[in-house]
């Protein structure tokens, strides 16, 4: 009954066909002769873009459909030379004829089914001509043998009836994959675009990472490397007059010294963790959650070592995800699941906080999302109020 319900779709959707195919060709003399029409021509395309809309979501196929800007006749324009807008007029009549002939022969076939499985109690129920008998009692001129030939027939129909529906709807998806999928140069211009986008904000993360090390740098490590060159030189001054003095600010200058050492550990630590390069990606993570506040369970299934530029991706998103979900969540509890899959690592960082995290609201998320879009990965969150909060982060392994 289900690959009958989606054959009625089909048919419903299709049966417009003759009318619109009638109003777009009556439009388009008028639109170019005075300019009328204009308003059935659009009526006609966004109907049309409407009933491909339903039979896409049917397959599962993605709209090919260029965006659309500006004003209402801009739009319009946009729509008319899309190459998307013809492959839809030229899906319509395929699809009146697929969908409306399927759901008839569907039809048909159960009707013929039913009638020849019931024609010897027809025959029984109806013993004289009324002038309404049903087909098979015509074609068997109300012979009882005949008619009882016809159980098994109707039995073969039955399995037709109940076999042909579903590779009626299969013909019909590949119908609409054939004529209202993106085509490969589609494709290609979607990526291309996806890739500039991601690729701007690729660099204007990267640029406000070197401005944050070059403050990190000046407020630090360089302002303490400052006050070490003075101590030293103040101490070069007084060390034949005062050696206390000069002792005193040699010692301060080696504490001032580890201290930046120290400092520089971080930042360094922040660029690129050694522990990332020396052992992978498994490895840094179980050293990033050692020092956390709170209890951290990890699942780590990476048998191999990925590309470096791919693992500090995956290893920075799921520190990002971990500061964000122990700074905002209130969570008593992570978890953190890294997946090699062969072609991608997935990475699921999930939390028992308060939820609520809105990619649109705050750096953080947004962050993680730039980070990831420079690889082609993705990032989808589920944050009900109340929690529990889930990122989903998938990063392809040949990026």
């Amino acid at each position: 009954m289900a690959e009958l319900l989606r054959l009625a779709v089909g048919a419903a959707v299709g049966l417009p066909a003759p009318v619109l195919l009638v109003s777009f060709a009556a439009s388009v003399p008028a639109s170019l002769a005075a300019g009328a029409g204009v308003l059935l021509f659009a009526a006609a395309l966004w109907a049309c873009r409407k009933l491909a809309g339903v039979q896409r979501r049917a397959a599962a196929v993605p709209a090919p459909y260029a965006p659309l800007t500006g004003g209402p006749l801009a739009r319009l324009r946009t729509v008319v030379r899309d190459p998307a807008t013809w492959r839809d007029l030229l899906w319509l009549p395929c699809q009146f004829v697929a969908g409306v002939g399927g759901f008839v022969v569907a039809v048909a076939l159960w009707l013929a089914a039913v009638q020849c499985v019931t024609a010897p109690a027809l025959r029984a129920l109806l013993p004289s001509p009324t002038g309404y008998d049903p087909a098979v009692l015509e074609w068997t001129g109300r012979s009882g043998p005949l008619t009882w030939i016809l159980v098994p027939v109707g039995a073969g129909l039955t399995v037709v009836a109940v076999w042909l529906p579903r590779h009626l709807v299969r013909a019909q998806a590949a119908l609409a994959r054939a004529l209202l999928a993106p085509t490969s140069a589609a494709r290609l211009a979607a990526r291309v675009d996806r890739l500039t986008t991601t690729r701007a904000a690729a660099v204007d993360a990267s640029a406000a990472e070197l401005r944050r090390i070059e403050r990190d740098l000046h407020d630090g490590a360089q302002a303490r490397l400052v006050l070490l060159a003075m101590h030293l030189g103040v101490a070069s001054d007084v060390i034949d007059d005062d050696p206390a003095v000069a002792k005193a600010l040699l010692a301060e200058a080696r504490t001032g010294a580890g201290a930046a050492l120290t400092e520089l550990r971080g930042l360094v630590r922040g660029i690129h963790p050694p522990v990332l390069a020396d052992r992978g990606l498994a490895a840094a993570v179980h050293a990033l959650v050692l020092g956390s506040a709170v209890t951290v369970q990890l699942d780590l299934r990476l048998a191999r070592r990925l590309a470096a530029p791919v693992e500090a991706a995956a290893y920075f998103a799921t520190a990002e995800a971990l500061g964000n979900a122990i700074r905002h969540s209130g969570a008593g509890e992570i978890r953190i699941a890294l997946v090699d899959a062969g072609d991608a690592v997935h990475i699921t960082v999930r939390d028992n906080g308060v939820g609520g995290a809105d990619p649109s609201r705050g750096t953080g998320l947004l962050g993680i999302q730039r980070r990831l879009s420079a690889f082609d990965g993705t990032l989808h969150v589920t944050s009900p109020s109340g929690g529990p909060t889930v990122l989903e982060m998938s990063l392809p392994c040949e990026a």
